[in-house]
């Protein structure tokens, strides 16, 4: 009995020690909550390269219901959006009906496999948006002999921790009563 309680706690401190490095693996946003019908600042945290290979490229797919979507420039790196139709109209502040905007942000630079770095941008959360579900930002991190594709969407009944390569899940909140 004394021995199995041994090994149990040996399990525990290495699972608990082993996890923030699975963690830190991935593209994540550094705030994962927000509500719907506000403005949000997605920071896309990367934490190192592919492998032992330099990050040259962050591509991030703005998914549908945020609009308005700017990207914060980064010193030494280019900056690209890809601005499309959206599926619909969204209203916006002031009554302004929104139909296209930015798609997908590119920022092409390099990025040392030993240091980190993150890439923001702002937008608004449409009121369209569904509240206590999660919004996915699908990222691919692309390297000099390879890329890393952070693009898997838990499919129903599953989370990110069912997946390899999961995107950026940002859960969607209730507006506040404020």
């Amino acid at each position: 009995m004394r021995k199995t309680k041994k090994v149990i706690g040996l399990g525990v401190f290495f699972l608990s020690v082993a996890a923030p490095v699975t963690v830190l693996a991935h593209a994540t946003l550094e705030q994962q909550k927000a509500a719907v019908g506000s403005s949000y600042k997605a920071v896309i945290k990367v934490p190192h390269g592919c492998g032992s290979e330099p990050t040259l490229r962050l591509r991030v797919q703005v998914p549908d219901g945020m609009v308005s979507v700017k990207p914060m420039q980064k010193p030494g790196w280019q900056l690209d959006v890809v601005k499309k139709s959206y599926d619909k109209a969204y209203q916006y502040r002031r009554g302004a009906s929104l139909t296209e905007g930015v798609r997908e942000i590119k920022w092409t630079g390099k990025l040392s496999n030993d240091d980190y770095d993150e890439f923001v941008f702002v937008g608004y959360l449409s009121d369209t948006l569904k509240p206590d579900t999660v919004l996915y930002f699908p990222v691919i991190q692309e390297c000099e002999k390879g890329s890393e594709r952070w693009i898997e969407i838990p499919a129903e009944g599953k989370t990110s921790r069912d997946y390899r390569f999961p995107a950026p899940g940002l859960k969607l909140m209730l507006p506040s009563s404020n």
